[in-house]
């Protein structure tokens, strides 16, 4: 019975650590800034301004074009 127990929480603790792990990664990507191509930001439905270096609307608004 105590085996199961031992067992049990070793279970637990792995879930949560990786858990844990993930939302870092997670935080960590949405921090870094996103940059695409003038045809991705086309592809996107968007218009790349390389005056100001972003793409102006579609799904890309507001990323810089590199």
């Amino acid at each position: 019975m105590g085996t199961r127990r031992i067992l049990a929480a070793v279970i637990a603790t792995a879930a949560l650590t990786g858990l844990g792990l993930a939302g870092a990664a997670t935080a960590t990507a949405q921090g870094a800034k996103s940059y695409v191509t003038p045809s991705e930001c086309r592809q996107g439905g968007g218009t790349a301004d390389l005056t100001d270096n972003l793409c102006k609307g579609g799904t890309h608004d507001g990323e810089k074009v590199d």
